[in-house]
C-alpha cells in the first residue's frame, strides 16, 4: 500500500485541507482559526537510477512551514487554491473570505460573506472551490451558493455576489466541477455536480440550477468525477461517484441525474458502515492498473476501490488503533495527492504524507513509523499582522459531524470482507 514519509502535528483539530495544483504545497485550515501551509521535499531525477526518486525516501528532505498565521476569529471552514496557484483563498465561522498570496500568506483581498437570509446572522461557509481564474463558489450553512466574479478589482470583491443559487435544502457537503466539453474555447468547466441532504444536484455558471435528483434517503458526503472509462451502450464512460454517510458509494453516469445507477458497498461493518467523507482519484501511474478512488472514513480509515470492477481492493489507516471498533479514529477530513503523487490524508490533529510502498516492511509496521529527520517543522515564523492565540474548537462543525453519524441510510449489510491488495501499492 503506502507508506509514511512524516505526521505533522497540528495545533487544533482540521477543518480544511488544500493541496497546490503545480507545487508541492498543502495548506491546512484549523479549527482555532488558523491558516498553515507546509512545503514537501521535492520530487528529483535521479539518472542513475533510470527513475522518479522522492528526496524524503534518501533522508534528505524536510517538510518545512512556508507560514503560518492566525487567518479567521472562529474556526477555519475551508480552503481553496486558485486555479494558478498563486493565491489560496480561506472561509471562517467569522462571516470573511480571505484571499492571500500562497507564497507569503499576506492577505491581498477580502470577502464578506453575506447574512443567512432567514436569520439575518452570520452564515458560516461550507466550502470553496474555484471553477476558473474567473469564478470563485462559495457555499454556506443555510445552503447558499454564491458565485464571485474575479475580474472585478479587490476593492470591490466585498460587494455582492454576482449570483446565488438554492441547490439542496441543507447545507452543500461536496462540489465537483464537470469537464468541459469539446466546444468549450476556455478550458475550464461551466458546470459542477453538488451533494447536499439527500439530494444531489447540476449548476450551469449561465443558466443555474439545471436539475435535482430524488430524495435518496441517505446523507450525501462526497463527491468526485471518474472520466476515461469504457463507453457501453448510453453510458458515456464519464460518472460522478458519491459517498454516503453509511459506507455506500453510489455511481451516477453523467447526463442522468434522476437517480443512481450502480453502488458499491465499502464498509460493510453490521452496526452500520462508516461515513464516507472524503473522495479522491489516485493519479495514473500510481498504483495499480485501472481507475481508483481513495475513500476517507468517519472512523479514520482510507480504503481504495477499483472502478470497473467495484470492489474495495486495499486500505490503511490514517488515524486509530486497528480492529478497536468501539473506538475509532477522528474522521479523515482532507485526501488528495501533490504534484510528486503523494498521497496526503488529515483528521483530527494530524497530516500525514505517504508515498507508494517500496519495500517489504509489515504493514503494522509501516503504518504506526514515522520518518527520521523527515518531517522537520519551523513554527517560528509566526509574523503576521494578525492575533496568533489559537481559539476553541467550533462547535457547530462537531454538531455537523455528529449529525452525520445520526443520519446514517439503512443499509447493514454483512461483515467486514478480507482486503485484497494490488501491485505497486503492497
Amino acid at each position: 500500500m503506502f507508506d509514511t514519509i512524516c505526521t505533522l502535528p497540528l495545533t487544533s483539530d482540521l477543518f480544511a485541507q488544500a493541496i497546490h495544483p503545480s507545487e508541492p504545497i498543502v495548506s491546512v485550515g484549523l479549527a482555532g482559526g488558523h491558516v498553515q501551509t507546509y512545503r514537501l521535499p521535492p520530487v528529483a531525477f535521479d539518472g542513475s537510477s533510470g527513475g522518479d526518486v522522492i528526496a524524503s525516501e534518501n533522508g534528505f528532505g524536510t517538510v518545512d512551514t512556508e507560514w503560518r498565521t492566525r487567518r479567521h476569529k472562529g474556526s477555519c471552514r475551508t480552503l481553496a487554491f486558485s486555479v494558478d496557484g498563486s493565491q489560496l483563498y480561506s472561509a471562517g465561522t467569522d462571516g470573511l473570505v480571505k484571499a492571500a498570496d500562497s507564497m507569503t500568506g499576506q492577505v491581498v483581498s477580502k470577502i464578506v460573506i453575506p447574512l443567512d437570509a432567514t436569520t439575518n446572522k452570520t452564515d458560516a461557509p461550507a466550502l470553496l472551490h474555484c471553477l476558473s481564474p474567473q469564478t470563485l463558489l462559495l457555499a454556506t450553512d443555510s445552503s447558499a451558493l454564491h458565485l464571485y466574479d474575479l475580474r472585478a478589482p479587490h476593492s470591490q470583491l466585498a460587494s455582492r455576489p454576482s449570483q446565488t443559487h438554492h441547490p439542496h435544502d441543507d447545507y452543500i457537503a461536496s462540489l465537483t466541477p464537470l469537464p468541459p466539453s469539446a466546444a468549450s474555447t476556455s478550458g475550464f468547466s461551466k458546470q459542477w455536480v453538488t451533494t447536499g441532504g439527500t439530494t444531489l444536484a447540476v449548476t450551469d455558471l449561465r443558466r443555474g440550477v439545471l436539475v435535482r435528483s430524488e430524495d435518496q434517503e441517505e446523507e450525501m458526503l462526497s463527491s468526485v468525477f471518474v472520466g476515461g472509462m469504457a463507453a457501453r451502450g448510453t453510458s458515456k464512460g464519464e460518472k460522478i461517484l458519491v459517498g454516503g454517510g453509511s459506507g455506500v458509494l453510489t455511481l451516477w453516469e453523467r447526463g442522468q441525474w434522476d437517480d443512481q445507477d450502480e453502488r458499491i458497498i465499502v464498509d460493510r461493518n453490521p452496526k452500520g458502515g462508516e461515513s464516507l467523507d472524503v473522495l479522491t482519484m489516485v493519479p495514473e501511474g500510481v498504483g495499480a492498473w485501472g481507475k481508483i478512488v481513495a475513500v476517507g472514513q468517519g472512523d479514520g480509515l482510507v480504503r481504495f476501490v477499483r472502478i470497473g470492477q467495484n470492489k474495495v481492493i486495499a486500505q490503511l489507516r490514517h488515524d486509530g488503533e486497528y480492529e478497536d471498533q468501539d473506538h475509532p479514529g477522528e474522521p479523515v477530513v482532507g485526501l488528495g495527492f501533490d504534484v510528486g503523487g503523494r498521497m496526503i490524508s488529515g483528521g483530527g490533529t494530524k497530516l500525514k504524507i505517504w508515498h507508494e510502498k517500496v519495500g517489504g516492511k509489515d504493514e503494522d509496521e509501516n503504518e504506526e513509523a514515522e520518518a527520521n529527520g523527515v518531517g522537520k517543522r519551523d513554527l517560528s515564523d509566526d509574523s503576521d499582522e494578525e492575533d496568533d492565540e489559537d481559539g476553541d474548537s467550533s462547535d457547530d462543525e462537531r454538531k455537523r459531524r455528529k449529525r452525520r453519524k445520526q443520519n446514517k441510510g439503512k443499509d447493514k449489510i454483512g461483515n467486514h470482507g478480507i482486503m485484497a491488495t494490488f501491485s505497486g501499492l503492497d
